[in-house]
């Protein structure tokens, strides 16, 4: 039967080996012995290997697979797999279907050419990765290939994480030991393990492939580096949940079908504010099988798009002047036994839990909000943050009119009452009166908190939650470990909590703000209050290496100095490459495209010019024209020398982060000049001979 009559429940978890499979394919001591070892309970018993592969092997070969793989996340921000098959040749020339427990639990790909950030030597080639356990191994169908994928955590020989799984899976951990401390001291007894959860938003552009191949941009960096503004673009507010383009509708449907055999839950899909732009979301999973999915999300909706003809657009910014895409990070905590600890419940003021753990995450990204910021800095992030479409690069919490009041209380002594939300009526008999909620949303904060959890919008749509989430987990277990080291010596724990409470309400208010975070005023408010604003991404990334964050993940055991500044290094240096091959890029159109074009149509404004004027005829709208197009044509070639020796003196730099900063000052000015009058020239040339698709085509026509 065509998978697309299918049911859902058909589909969903098909190409999964998952709970029920393993629970009908396992003997039952091992299934109950994995089973712990995912929920957290006990280690991985390695002489269970043999047993677990032999099972996912004939699982794998009933579904078609002939391979298999480690499937990790090097520090590229990107997945990466290595296949082999599961043949085995035998004595008699024939062969044999083989996996071993070994093969399973450990890979050891080539590691020398992932970057390092200086971790080893470029020559130090070997690497390890191990099966992560907690996040389901499944069957992915690359055309005629099917290939059994086992989640791995990828590490150096000598042990220091290489990838972005490893430090978050460590952060996971840490968060559920000091949330575990907390608990205990406050009384719970029958929680015995608390996990982050994540349902990362994703949003992301369709184009016509057409105009992609037209645009060595596109192709080159993901996004469009010319561009002139369309007549029109998202100012008629009409995109918006507005009614899905059927070619997009299947697109969409194609999309779902694929997640939904690999188990991700991906429910929520729909029009976003820009053309051409769209949303995808999930339900909630842990942060490390989230990611994962999200992993899936990404490379699943550019390979879907190809087989529409569309191209899946992932940068944050691609087109300027037009909203970017992020990905929002809702993000909780919550234990075993089903209690959220990020849920206020009906009268939070007087709920102990909810308020340590609300106020433990105040504290934790006020202290730590350059950290935070550092999380999401990329190149696309840049041209995203604070562009009157996603929040600012101030790091700010919206709490609402309900738990801004609490804190409020808090900070005066203790809290004592809640504000309700009530009942909403809409004066017409025919509709039903609506709960109303305590408190409103704010779409222009960075880190809202949304109900029973925290959206951190500030993640980029390109970028792996990874990253954001392990910092965020990090710190917050930081912060918590400070609570439980002053609750666990507490005579008495509820006054200690209280005085604990109104301290931090007294502290950090300074980081709550519910207003509009686009406004200048906010900016100068924010001045004030003196908290950091770091536009750029080098300026961000500058503060990463201090003491006190250093401090943070070597007590929480997440990463050790050399691997922070591993990571950091890396951050920069592709920081680097983009803007060189954006900068490259940039020179390579404008020199060979865009500039021949405008002084075609010179020479023809030229020549008609001179005919008109040769028959004694008015000529001056020709002489008009002619004047704007020569002097754009100047200021266009006067900028790409500028970038040229931006670049040259870039290249001629050897310190990383001296040449991004060369990079910032110098090169990338530059490329904003050049691009202001080449898109001066997109609207002043003859539209037959300008050689790039417009953004009124690539956003509109489908």
């Amino acid at each position: 039967m065509n998978e697309k009559y299918k049911s859902v429940t058909e589909i969903f978890g098909a190409n999964v080996f998952n709970d029920s499979v393993m629970r009908e394919r396992l003997p039952k001591e091992v299934y109950k012995s994995i089973k712990k070892t995912i929920e957290g309970h006990q280690d991985l018993d390695p002489a269970l290997a043999s047993v677990i592969a032999n099972a996912m092997k004939d699982w794998a070969i009933e579904k078609g697979a002939t391979h298999f793989c480690h499937w990790f996340q090097p520090m590229t921000g990107l997945t990466a797999e290595k296949h082999d098959s599961f043949i085995s040749p035998t004595s008699d020339g024939r062969t044999m279907m083989e996996f071993s427990g070994k093969e399973l639990f450990q890979g050891e790909p080539d590691a020398s050419s992932f970057p390092s950030g200086g971790l080893r030597a470029t020559f130090e080639a070997r690497g390890y990765t191990a099966w992560d356990c907690t996040s389901p191994v499944f069957v992915k169908e690359d055309g005629e290939n099917i290939t059994l994928y086992i989640p791995s955590a990828f590490c150096s020989y000598t042990g220091q994480a290489l990838d972005k799984k490893t430090p978050l899976l460590k952060s996971m951990n840490a968060l559920n030991k000091q949330a575990m401390r907390v608990l205990k001291a406050l009384g719970n007894t029958t929680s015995r393990r608390v996990v982050s959860t994540l349902g990362a938003e994703q949003e992301y552009f369709l184009i016509d492939r057409s105009f992609f191949e037209k645009r060595l941009d596109l192709v080159m960096t993901g996004r469009t580096l010319f561009g002139a503004m369309s007549p029109r673009g998202q100012e008629m507010e009409d995109h918006y949940f507005g009614t899905l383009h059927e070619r997009v509708a299947s697109f969409m449907h194609e999309v779902n079908i694929e997640l939904w055999k690999l188990g991700v839950s991906a429910k929520t899909q729909h029009n976003e504010v820009a053309p051409a732009q769209y949303e995808l979301a999930p339900v909630f999973a842990t942060v490390n099988v989230a990611t994962d999915h999200n992993q899936l999300s990404m490379e699943i909706l550019q390979k879907v798009a190809n087989r529409h003809d569309f191209v899946c657009l992932l940068n944050e910014k691609p087109f300027a002047g037009v909203n970017g895409s992020g990905k929002h990070n809702n993000w909780s905590m919550s234990t075993d036994d089903g209690i959220n600890l990020l849920d206020p419940g009906k009268t939070p003021h007087d709920n102990m839990v909810f308020l340590v753990m609300l106020c433990s995450v105040i504290r934790a990204v006020d202290k730590y909000s350059k950290l935070l910021r550092a999380s999401v800095a990329n190149s696309g992030n840049e041209h995203r943050l604070g562009a009157n479409e996603a929040p600012p690069a101030i790091v700010s919490i919206f709490l609402g009119t309900q738990l801004t009041d609490i804190i409020e209380q808090l900070a005066k002594g203790n809290a004592t009452s809640s504000k309700q939300g009530g009942e909403l009526k809409l004066g017409v008999s025919s509709l039903p009166p609506l709960p109303k909620d305590c408190t409103d949303r704010n779409r222009t904060s960075p880190f809202a908190f949304t109900g029973n959890k925290f959206e951190f919008r500030m993640v980029g749509s390109s970028q792996s939650t990874g990253g954001p989430m392990f910092v965020l987990n990090t710190i917050v277990a930081d912060v918590l470990a400070e609570v439980a080291d002053e609750l666990e010596k507490a005579k008495d724990v509820k006054v200690t909590a209280q005085k604990m409470l109104s301290r931090i309400a007294t502290e950090h208010s300074r980081i709550i703000f519910n207003g509009d975070n686009y406004t200048d005023e906010w900016v100068k408010e924010a001045q004030k209050r003196k908290l950091p604003n770091i536009p750029d991404t080098i300026g961000s990334l500058e503060t990463v290496m201090v003491k006190e964050h250093i401090d943070v993940f070597e007590r929480q055991e997440v990463l050790t100095k050399a691997e922070l500044g591993a990571r950091t290094e890396i951050l920069i240096e592709t920081y680097v490459r983009q803007k060189n091959i954006e900068a490259l890029t940039m020179l390579n159109i404008a020199k060979r495209q865009i500039l021949p074009a405008a002084i075609e149509y010179s020479m023809i404004l030229a020549n008609t010019v001179e005919s008109i004027s040769a028959v004694e005829v008015c000529a001056d709208a020709q002489k008009d024209m002619l004047k704007t197009v020569s002097c754009l044509i100047g200021s266009a070639n006067e900028a790409v020398k500028k970038l040229e020796a931006g670049v040259k003196k870039a290249a001629d730099i050897h310190e990383v982060l001296e040449k991004a900063e060369c990079f910032r000052d110098t090169a990338i000015p530059a490329m904003n000049e050049l691009r202001k009058s080449c898109d001066a020239l997109e609207l002043n040339v003859k539209a037959d001979l300008w050689p790039l698709p417009t953004y009124a085509e690539m956003l509109f026509l489908r």
